[in-house]
């Protein structure tokens, strides 16, 4: 399971670690691509192909799903680890997640997603500004 948080940098070409305890996790090349939030998703291929199975089942006839599917899979790339535990994100997703030096790798149970360190740090703030409510709104 993909727990903790981390900081890591992401250096000038678009590298960065992933945390050990996370890489024992993931095969050799694991899929990034948008998230929800503002972050980049790390997916394991079996984590991967559960998302596609349940995309393919969408009704594509809704706007919306078409728009979804296009945003996720127009951003999602195969990445593979190399010597020194790190993967190299693509440009345009760097873009979108607004990624500079400084990161956060956090776990979210099924995947890892990389934050901008700023981003992440508002994101957390607010949500933990309502934890009490929204652990009240939830059915386990």
């Amino acid at each position: 399971m993909f727990i903790g948080e981390y900081s890591h940098k992401i250096d000038a070409k678009g590298r960065i670690t992933i945390p050990s305890k996370f890489r024992e996790l993931f095969d050799d090349k694991v899929i990034v691509t948008r998230g929800i939030d503002g972050c980049i998703t790390i997916h394991t291929l079996s984590n991967w192909n559960e998302i596609y199975e349940k995309l393919k089942s969408l009704p594509t006839t809704k706007k919306e799903v078409r728009a979804y599917i296009h945003l996720i899979a127009s951003k999602a790339c195969e990445c593979e680890f190399d010597k020194l535990g790190r993967i190299l994100i693509p440009a345009g997703l760097i873009k979108d997640a607004q990624l500079e030096k400084d990161c956060v790798i956090v776990g979210s149970i099924n995947h890892a997603e990389i934050w901008n360190q700023d981003k992440w740090q508002k994101h957390y703030e607010e949500a933990a500004a309502n934890f009490e409510n929204i652990a009240q709104s939830l059915e386990f």
